[in-house]
Order: structure tokens, then sequence, then C-alpha cells
């Protein structure tokens, strides 16, 4: 066991100490218990040690000797109950140093949490903490021990502060914690708190069951403007999310927006009569040399902008993503929001990542355009 290592040279006794404050009948068996121990033979320590709690009229001291002793031993020989009791009294005792404190209090509460004691172990690890310890295994525990008890708002509190001390430390925290986390979040009913949670998680462990958890949940909040809902396919499927019946859905969508280039190329050959309408469409909105010059020469740039759009959307980002930048500098666009998520998608697909976080961070407004395009963001990582 890990706590076996440092708590044979906290807990063992010096014999030549131990020699001077005890009496001869019980440094006998207390010898004997440590060599024992040092060993590694436990359970014939314990017996030297229930040999020592015979000497009568023990001292407290002596008693807290014995302790030290029997907590080491027990732990080696499994017996968690007499460990547990023996690391409780020499915690308790008066004249344990500090040092040797917090090491007694974490062998305690790593002994009463694998024994599922978590009142036990909770209690420990709080006068660790008190102590001057500073274990980051220790705070986890201290989240398990009270989400384990029913304390999901303690849990919440502790593992929030652990985020916040990794964040400080630039380092990832683990999934385990993110996942308990949201897990407290959500029995607590904190949507916030649990939808932000979910997105630390798909920026450090994107997987595709926390996209689709997201996904359903932008759909669904209040004030989401039902136009978006092509977007939400469109990350659907760049995060593993997409089905036949999501590709053949975004396809309609993507005709009722004027974008049957990707109609096309989303339906495939998934459904050949929306297929047919896709190309029916796309040979009808016609994007010549005619339809861009009337573009440019419109008075804002929406036109422009739209039309670089469904060139881009369809497949030809290289010419589309010119007119779409162009056209969002020409200004005086209905819905620059939209205008700038639909900007910063394509960038991304031109390979052009750096722009497309500049441009997605600067989308606003709650109708849901501004969560999609940091949800794209944080596809970009």
């Amino acid at each position: 066991m890990k706590v076996l290592a440092p708590l044979l040279l906290a807990l063992v006794v010096n014999l030549a100490a131990a020699q001077e404050v005890v009496r001869p009948e019980l440094g006998k068996p207390l010898q004997a218990a440590q060599e024992a121990a040092k060993a590694g033979k436990y359970d014939e320590a314990l017996a030297r040690l229930r040999e020592a709690d015979a000497v009568p009229n023990l001292t407290p001291h002596e008693a807290f000797l014995i302790a030290r002793l029997r907590g080491f031993s027990a732990l080696g020989a499994g017996d968690t109950a007499t460990a547990i009791q023996a690391f409780e009294l020499v915690a308790n005792a008066s004249e344990t140093q500090p040092d040797e404190l917090q090491r007694t209090l974490e062998a305690l509460a790593n002994t009463a949490y694998r024994a599922k004691d978590y009142p036990k172990a909770t209690v420990a690890v709080e006068r660790y903490f008190k102590a001057g310890g500073t274990s980051d295994a220790l705070r986890v525990m201290l989240a398990q021990s009270r989400y384990l008890q029913g304390d999901v708002a303690g849990a919440a509190r502790d593992l929030t502060a652990l985020i916040a001390a990794d964040d400080a430390a630039k380092r990832a925290t683990p999934e385990i914690q993110l996942r308990l986390l949201a897990n407290c979040q959500q029995q607590l009913k904190d949507e916030a708190g649990y939808v932000a949670t979910l997105e630390r998680l798909l920026a450090a462990y994107p997987k595709p069951d926390y996209w689709a958890d997201r996904l359903a949940r932008v759909a669904r909040q209040p004030g989401f403007a039902e136009r978006l809902v092509l977007d939400v396919y469109r990350l659907k499927a760049a995060t593993g999310n997409f089905s036949d019946a999501d590709a053949v859905q975004m396809a309609k969508l993507a005709l009722l927006a004027g974008l049957p280039g990707e109609a096309k190329k989303v339906v495939g050959d998934r459904d050949a009569a929306l297929r047919q309408q896709a190309e029916r469409q796309a040979a009808a909105d016609k994007m010549g040399p005619a339809e861009e010059n009337a573009a440019r020469a419109a008075k804002d740039g929406n036109a422009l902008f739209n039309l670089g759009y469904a060139m881009a959307s369809g497949g030809d980002v290289a010419k589309g993503l010119p007119l779409m930048e162009q056209g969002l500098a020409k200004g005086g666009l209905k819905r620059l929001d939209d205008a700038k998520l639909h900007l910063g998608l394509t960038q991304a697909q031109a390979g052009r990542k750096d722009d497309a976080r500049q441009t997605l961070a600067g989308v606003q407004g709650s109708d849901g355009a501004s969560d999609l395009a940091r949800l794209w963001t944080l596809t970009l990582r």
C-alpha cells in the first residue's frame, strides 16, 4: 500500500528513544513488534502489540507508542477497523507532532474511505487540511466522500474549487472530476453550471456523447431561433452525431435556406427525390458573373455575402469565402451575428483557424448564435 512507506518513517518507534521512556516489561514486546513490522510480518507485529497491551497500568505515552505501531501494522495486515482505531488515537494524542499528524490523518482518511466509512473519511480530510495538508488527491477524496454521503452541494463546492485551482495552475482537470461535478449540478438542477461543465468536457475530452447532450440543450434553450436549427445539424455532423435521418432533415432545411449546393452534398444517395430537388434548385439559382456583379452593385453587403455563402456551403470555399468577407466588410447585413457565425465556420473549412476563432469570438446575441459560435470554437481545438 502506498501509505505504508511514509508511515514506516513516521509511526515506527525509535527504539533508542523508546528504551528511555518505557518500562522494560513494555520495551521487549514493543521492540519485537517493531522488528516484525519492519520485516513485513504484520500479523506477528499485532500479536506482539497485544502482549504490550497486557502490561498493567499503561501510561498515556505508552498507549500512544503502541497505537503508532498498531496503526501501521494493522494497515499492512489488512485489518482496517483496527488501523482506523489506532490512527484516531494517534491523531487525537496531544504529543503528536504537526508533520506526523498530517501523515496520520492522511492514512486515516485513506483507510476509512476504502472501508466505505465516508463520514469518518470526511472528518479526517477536513482535519488534514486544517493541519496544513496540501494533497490534491485528498481534495478529490473529500469531494467524493461528500458525494457518496449525499452531500451533493458540498461535493460540487469542493470540485469547483479544485477546477479553479487547476485553471490557476494551467493544468487539465481529470475527466472523472468533471463528470462528477456535472452529475452534482444535474442533481442540483443547476442548468447553467451543468452546461459550463459540459463545455469543459467538450474542450478537453470531446466525445460524441458529450456533444449530443450539449447540442440537444442548445436547441431547447429559451429564445433559441428556429433559423439556427440548420447550424445545429452542421455541428452534429462535425462531431460524430449525424444519422441518415439527420442528413435528410438537414438537406431539407438547407433547401429552405436557399443553399441547394449544401443540400445536395449532405443528402448524398440517402434520398433520391430530395437530391433531384436540390439539383433543380441549384440549376435555377444561377451564380455566374452577372449575379456577382449585381451583388457588388447592391447598396449593402447582404447579396454579396449570401452569394458567397451559397458557393462555400456547396463546396466552393475558395470562391465563396472572399465574397463573404467582402460582403461583411461592405456592411448593412440584416443578421450580423449569423453572418459572423457562418463566416467563422467557412474560414475554419478553409484551414484559417486563427481567423475563424477571431470571427466566432465576435458573435453575440441571446438567440443561440453565440452559443453555436462558442461550440464551433471548441471543435477547432
